[in-house]
């Protein structure tokens, strides 16, 4: 690798899915002021409320739970109003 051609912040950074806890051990120049201590050693953390653990496109699951569940409510609200038009 090229000297010099990195940011001085790049470094080990662990990116945690917040919906069902999955973490990623990256290299990153992300800014962060959390920390997470994974296999004994301690990283910055960035928390994600979605990842490719949890997105249904690469699980294959149908229903998408953000953790304010507004996806889900929005859906329900639209379906009942489709049936009352028909």
């Amino acid at each position: 690798m090229k000297k010099g051609i990195h940011p001085e912040s790049y470094r080990l950074v662990v990116f945690k899915d917040m919906s069902n806890g999955e973490t990623f051990l990256t290299k990153s120049t992300v800014n962060t002021k959390d920390t997470i201590e994974l296999d004994g050693k301690e990283y910055p953390v960035v928390k994600l409320e979605i990842s490719s653990a949890s997105h249904p496109f690469f699980t294959g699951k149908m229903k998408l739970v953000d953790t304010a569940g507004r996806v889900d409510k929005f859906r329900s609200r639209y379906a009942k109003h489709a049936e009352k038009n028909k």
